[in-house]
């Protein structure tokens, strides 16, 4: 694009009314950019906003995520404690049901014997009584015997029925940590998918904006080149403005002197007339009237190289033939001479450009009617004067042999078509004749 507008550009340098409408469009496309750069940041800005918010969802998802995952470890840990607790308890019910079957063998023995005897040894201690003292001592030892036997009963009996109890609780609170656990891990699991969801709305977020921040440095460096090449105008028009002056005060100078000569012709021959009454020996010779001059020709091919290294490879302008020749006295004024060369030639034929170059003047200029200037670089001008027509601007670029006006009369002071062509050589007349071709 850059290539396009510099091109676009080299343009505008030959063409000043062209340049002013590239300028004007040039604005539009960087205000355009300008306003494209604003709704991206604005664009920009509200993703930055929207990126935020998601990543404020996200922690905060991302917290309440560590604090379950904390009560999740506090459970565990209170399930291993429940589930050592009753490792113990079950310990200690092996201990007590190892315990039971001891005390049962022995209380099966006691109950098998006591049946056995029918309580025949009670009632033999109660029937014996040759030592009564001793029969008191054993009569209590059986009654302790027996109670001991009933407690201990009793303490089994309670023991396993409070292990039983202790059993059941284990098992419900058991319970109570396996639902507590499936229900925070259905919570878990339901974060991680929000945190992956919100995970991939901000990855999608990060490439939007990634996205569009390559867009506005894209923007940008439009913006950048636009202003680049509409200052590349504004200059180009600023030095077409310099030169376009610079024409036309070179063009009011010749303008001057044309008409200082014509001033200067018209009070010589005031004075010429006032000798013939006075004294007819006074008067100046008139010179004789010259025989044809050579013929010329636009002909042939045209030389590409540089204008200073094109001496005696230029063609003519113009098919015709010479009228007066560079350097030769201007009418019967011997102080005015030609600086260029008149060719006559047929009214509206066609003048070419004996070398490439850039018109800098296409307009009426007193003494010289419709002219054209061309510039051929390095102080190199050519002249084309009494058109009758003008097929070229100021501006406009031209090749060799591009046809650049008509021939014709304008301008006064000849009643034949004919051109008037002069090279200047940085800004003093030169010889066409040096320049152009030699007929043969």
């Amino acid at each position: 694009m850059l290539r396009a507008l510099i091109t676009l550009a080299l343009i505008c340098l030959l063409n000043p009314a062209f340049a002013d409408d590239d300028r004007a469009q040039t604005q539009k496309q960087l205000d355009a950019t300008r306003q494209d750069i604003t709704e991206l940041k604005k664009a920009l800005s509200q993703l930055q906003e929207e990126k935020s918010g998601v990543q404020k969802d996200l922690r905060s998802t991302e917290t309440q995520m560590g604090k379950l995952e904390k009560q999740v470890e506090a459970l565990q840990k209170e399930l291993k404690k429940t589930e050592s607790e009753l490792q113990r308890l079950d310990q200690e019910k092996k201990k007590l049901q190892s315990a039971r079957v001891e005390q049962q063998r022995l209380i099966a023995i006691q109950a098998r014997a006591a049946y056995q005897s029918g309580r025949q040894e009670y009632l033999k201690l109660l029937l014996n009584q040759q030592n009564p003292e001793k029969f008191a001592r054993t009569l209590t030892y059986y009654d302790y015997l027996s109670q001991a036997r009933l407690e201990q009963l009793r303490n089994f009996n309670e023991t396993l029925h409070q292990l039983a109890g202790v059993e059941k609780d284990i098992d419900l609170q058991q319970a109570q940590l396996l639902v507590q656990k499936s229900s925070l891990d259905d919570q878990k699991a339901q974060l991680d998918t929000v945190r992956q969801e919100r995970q991939v709305a901000l990855a999608k977020l990060n490439q939007d904006y990634k996205v569009r921040d390559q867009k506005l440095q894209s923007r940008q460096q439009d913006q950048a080149d636009l202003t680049k090449v509409l200052k590349t105008i504004e200059e180009t028009l600023a030095r077409q403005a310099r030169e376009a002056e610079e024409a036309r005060q070179k063009a009011l100078l010749a303008q001057q002197e044309a008409e200082k000569r014509q001033r200067e012709q018209e009070a010589l021959a005031k004075n010429r007339a006032k000798d013939d009454a006075k004294d007819d020996s006074d008067v100046a010779p008139r010179r004789p009237i010259k025989a044809p001059g050579a013929i010329v020709s636009s002909a042939g091919q045209s030389y590409g190289g540089a204008f200073e290294q094109a001496r005696g490879k230029l063609p003519w302008p113009v098919d015709g033939r010479l009228l007066a020749r560079f350097g030769e006295s201007r009418g019967d004024d011997e102080r005015t001479k030609w600086d260029g060369v008149m060719i006559s030639a047929a009214a509206g034929s066609q003048v070419r450009a004996v070398h490439g170059g850039r018109v800098v003047f296409a307009d009426w200029l007193r003494g010289a009617g419709l002219l054209v200037i061309l510039d051929h670089g390095n102080g190199y001008l050519s002249l084309y004067g009494h058109n009758q027509s003008l097929l070229k601007e100021a501006g406009d670029v031209v090749k060799a042999g591009d046809a650049i006006s008509t021939v014709g009369n304008s301008g006064g002071g000849q009643d034949t078509p004919a051109l008037y062509f002069a090279i200047r050589q940085q800004g003093r007349p030169s010889d066409p004749a040096q320049w152009c071709r030699t007929q043969g």
